[in-house]
């Protein structure tokens, strides 16, 4: 049997192109629209997770999920930086066992992280 990989996420989102403003500032992904398809495609610029934007219902509260979306990063003081100076503010950076983490939203409010855990060695 062919094993099942995760690939995509599918966000619920009030603000597709407020979101798609966001993802593509400030973590390079670009958007890939299909004619007729309410759904945008988040493509990373190396390979990752393809997040998928999706309209949320009317009657849908933003940033209810229990998700949080983690994106690698070596060097996450520099990083978070650099999202400042394009308007994301990230919270305090925190020290973990041998990384270092810091956590945002984004604008329909689903928890993101920039960490540098991938790149630890956690042995």
């Amino acid at each position: 049997m062919t094993p099942a990989v995760i690939t995509r996420i599918i966000l619920y989102t009030k603000r597709i192109d407020e979101m798609v403003r966001f993802y593509e500032t400030h973590f390079g992904y670009v958007a890939r629209r299909a004619a007729g398809d309410r759904i945008v495609e988040l493509v990373p610029p190396e390979d990752g997770l393809r997040l998928l934007l999706h309209p949320a219902a009317k009657s849908a509260r933003e940033g209810q999920a229990a998700i949080k979306l983690v994106f690698d990063v070596a060097d996450v003081r520099a990083f978070c930086e650099r999202a400042r100076e394009n308007g994301l503010n990230f919270g305090t950076i925190h020290q973990a066992s041998g990384y270092e983490f810091a956590n945002a939203k984004d604008p329909s409010k689903n928890s993101i992280s920039v960490s540098s855990r991938a790149f630890a060695d956690l042995r």
